[in-house]
């Protein structure tokens, strides 16, 4: 379980993020959206997309890639992203 410094720093970069000048290229967006969605839920518990939702499908591959690590070590990866993003 994460505590409550990594949660506060966590939601802080998410804040950070989405005050960014200029958007990340999709390699680092699908990065940034895996390791929130494992940080803050968990590992997937969807089903896979429709053969044609390729964004949908992308970001569950992504997602599902980090299943098994803890929340806490997929925030801890947010925030080092998040940091070298913002300088």
């Amino acid at each position: 379980m994460p505590t409550n410094d990594i949660r506060r720093e966590f939601e802080q970069a998410v804040a950070d993020i989405k005050q960014l000048g200029q958007r990340p290229d999709n390699d680092t967006l699908l990065k940034l959206y895996a390791l929130y969605k494992q940080g803050a839920e968990g590992d997937i518990r969807q089903d896979r997309p429709g053969f044609f939702d390729f964004v949908g499908t992308a970001k569950h591959e992504a997602w599902a890639k980090l299943s098994g690590m803890p929340a806490d070590e997929a925030m801890r990866r947010y925030i080092e992203l998040a940091r070298q993003l913002l300088t």
